[in-house]
């Protein structure tokens, strides 16, 4: 075996490549390496990148010239760029930034191990070191997307959808239950093409129920489910299923048909408007996700007045707003970037206050009202929980006074007395 190497896994980006980090370091620690949370007391730092849009891609950049910073004072001894933005952009860091000691791509699980001497162990490839509160875990079901949206760069990076067998995504759930996890969040460019590459049909129902026959598992959620096909089966499945949590994240991006056609989302407003009216209806109490993009090239004032309208409308629970980045070696870059920052910014602010509204009325609503809440953390002078209306690290929280008597990572039943624009105050239910 090569000599002991403390290693630390720095990962940017999404929660996609949280578990392909989780995945590495497992591997790593199969090979007797020693892992640690801290890059300064590591020997050798790996860093997961993200090359999504511009912001990540600066982030991702800047930590990699801090690693070799730290390497030119003799702190660390190997610097290995991973992920998004080397798969994307590798000739490039190549050339730019030589001095760190191997680029790879994403997934290369093999080939990382390997720099550091180590060898893959194909049969343990499911299990992982997990990096979120034990009690929740991510599961990857799928990698890559298939559709041509003009602004996206995952296609780029993560390639065609590639569905993961279902006996192998059972194998990973029941490692993550067994080491704690109770809620499981489902995650891919697009959950709901899974199957359609190997099983010639979407078959994201069949996943979930079979997901949820694991005893230790209480809740399911579904994150990145495409709009423009939703398959009819998984909404009976959200409404029926007792695992499953009342919650869809649905990305629209968009509501004007003048920008839906420019971003090739294969949707119109008509029916993406069709669509939300019948999961309100088909699944009680549902909590809505979604993200916006604002500035896009073509984005009128007018097509911003429809997408506010829209918002005020439909009374989503949940949503975020990104503004427009351009992306080279995407359909869109050909439009470039008429749109000045600060006009994205100030449409990106109008749709927030929007929604901050609609969230104090939609939590004003929720006061008085009972709900079973996961706990996440302690902060401060509160404990910090979510129910099934909230995903972690993007959603609200529910705060319970840190004099309650429980325990991180369990489920309680609380009772809202208090709310803010995004977070419930909670008192538990004494039996």
């Amino acid at each position: 075996m090569p000599d002991k190497n403390k290693i630390s896994v720095i990962t940017l980006g999404c929660s996609k490549n949280t578990v392909d980090s989780e995945r590495l370091m497992s591997q790593l620690k199969l090979n007797n390496f020693d892992l640690t949370d801290n890059p300064d007391q590591a020997d050798s730092v790996i860093i997961n990148t993200c090359g999504f849009i511009e912001a990540a891609k600066e982030e991702s950049i800047n930590t990699i010239l801090s690693a070799i910073e730290l390497k030119k004072q003799g702190k660390l001894k190997k610097v290995v760029v991973a992920g998004c933005l080397s798969e994307r952009y590798l000739e490039e860091l190549r050339k730019e930034i030589p001095e760190v000691d191997a680029y790879f791509g994403t997934e290369a699980y093999e080939e990382v191990v390997r720099e550091f001497g180590g060898n893959l162990k194909y049969e343990l490839l499911g299990e992982r070191v997990i990096s979120t509160p034990k009690h929740f875990a991510y599961l990857k079901i799928s990698e890559g997307c298939d559709h041509p949206c003009s602004f996206c760069a995952i296609p780029l990076m993560r390639g065609l959808h590639k569905t993961t067998p279902i006996e192998k995504l059972i194998s990973e759930s029941k490692f993550l239950a067994d080491h704690g996890t109770k809620e499981l969040i489902l995650i891919g460019q697009d959950t709901t093409d899974y199957g359609k590459d190997i099983y010639n049909k979407q078959n994201i129902s069949e996943l979930i129920e079979k997901l949820s026959q694991i005893n230790e598992i209480e809740w399911i959620r579904l994150m990145y489910a495409y709009p423009s096909h939703f398959p009819d089966d998984l909404i009976e499945t959200i409404a029926y299923n007792p695992k499953v949590c009342k919650y869809i994240d649905i990305p629209l991006q968009h509501i004007s048909d003048n920008v839906l056609k420019s971003m090739r989302r294969g949707i119109t407003q008509r029916r993406t408007k069709d669509l939300l009216y019948k999961l309100r209806e088909r699944i009680p109490n549902l909590t809505l996700r979604t993200t916006f993009i604002t500035g896009y090239p073509n984005e009128t004032e007018n097509d911003f007045k429809e997408l506010c309208n829209f918002v005020r409308d439909i009374k989503f629970e949940r949503f975020g707003v990104f503004t427009y980045s351009v992306e080279e070696n995407t359909p869109a870059f050909i439009l470039g970037d008429p749109i000045p920052q600060e006009v994205k910014e100030e449409r990106k602010a109008v749709l927030m206050e929007i929604q901050k509204e609609i969230s104090t009325e939609k939590n004003n609503n929720l006061i008085g009202k009972e709900m079973k809440v996961l706990v996440d953390n302690i902060e401060e002078d509160y404990f910090i929980a979510r129910s099934e209306r909230d995903a972690p690290e993007v959603d609200g929280e529910i705060l319970i006074d840190k004099t309650e008597s429980i325990e991180v990572g369990n489920f309680y039943s609380t009772k809202i007395y208090d709310c803010n624009e995004y977070d419930l105050f909670g008192k538990l239910n004494r039996v």
